[in-house]
Formats: C-alpha cells, structure tokens, sequence
C-alpha cells in the first residue's frame, strides 16, 4: 500500500512549510493515473501524522482527471481506465494532459502559535522525550 508513503511525504511537507505552526488543514491534487485509494490515503495520513504539527488536521484531496491528447490528429479525452489508443484515429502517439499530478496544493495553519508538546525535530517547540526523562530540556 504505497499510500503510506505518499501520506508521510505529505505531512513531511506540511511540517516543513508550517513555520512550527499547527496544520489545520492540507489539499493535495491527485492524478487519476497515480491509482491513490483516497480513503486508504486519509487512513493512512491519520497514522502518520500523529504527534506532528498535522495531527488532527483535514486531509482535503481534489482528484485530477486523467486526460490525453493524441499527436496525429490533435484529439483529447478523459480516460478512466488506462487506455492509452485514441478513440477518434486509433492511434497509440497518445501523451499525457493530467493525470500524473502528486502535489501538496495548500496548507492552513492555526495562527495561534506554535502547537505545544510535539518535540521539535518533527516540527514542534518541545524536546525529544527521551532528552526530557534525561533532564536536558
């Protein structure tokens, strides 16, 4: 399930744009031929943002149609399975419009300052636990 590792890039973004700032809320565009499974994706970013500054944020996805374009005869259409043949020549000289996008769009941030309690190597104010028991922070 590759959704895991495209929801920790996700919140690594996020954590790294945020400023040491709460994320409220992230929109990421998703081609249709990257084959996310959205709710697997929210699922997954559940999970891997727990104790950053994305925790409890919304997860907002805007699929983008897959589109192609054919060289010969100038056509373009949406597909929805992969088949990449033009329907008005039958040619195969067929290219991408949309569809491979993977991008985190936007963010929001809570302006109230920085988010308490998340160590700050993953984006926060407080020490790493381990640096705490040990009295370092």
């Amino acid at each position: 399930m590759h959704e895991f590792s495209i929801a920790a890039a996700i919140v690594d973004t996020a954590v790294r744009h945020a400023g040491g700032r709460r994320v409220t809320s992230v929109q990421v565009n998703l081609g249709h031929l990257r084959q996310v499974v959205p709710d697997s994706l929210e699922f997954a970013f559940g999970i891997v943002s727990r104790e950053t500054l994305c925790e409890d944020a919304v997860l907002e996805q805007v699929v983008i149609p897959a589109r192609l374009c054919c060289g010969p005869c100038d056509n373009e259409w949406q597909i929805d399975q992969p088949n990449f043949r033009c329907p008005s020549c039958d040619g195969t000289e067929t290219t991408v419009v949309s569809g491979e996008e993977l991008e985190v769009e936007s963010i929001e941030i809570d302006d109230g300052g920085p988010f308490r309690g998340v160590p700050s190597e993953i984006g926060g104010d407080k020490a790493p636990p381990d640096m705490e028991r040990a009295g370092c922070a």
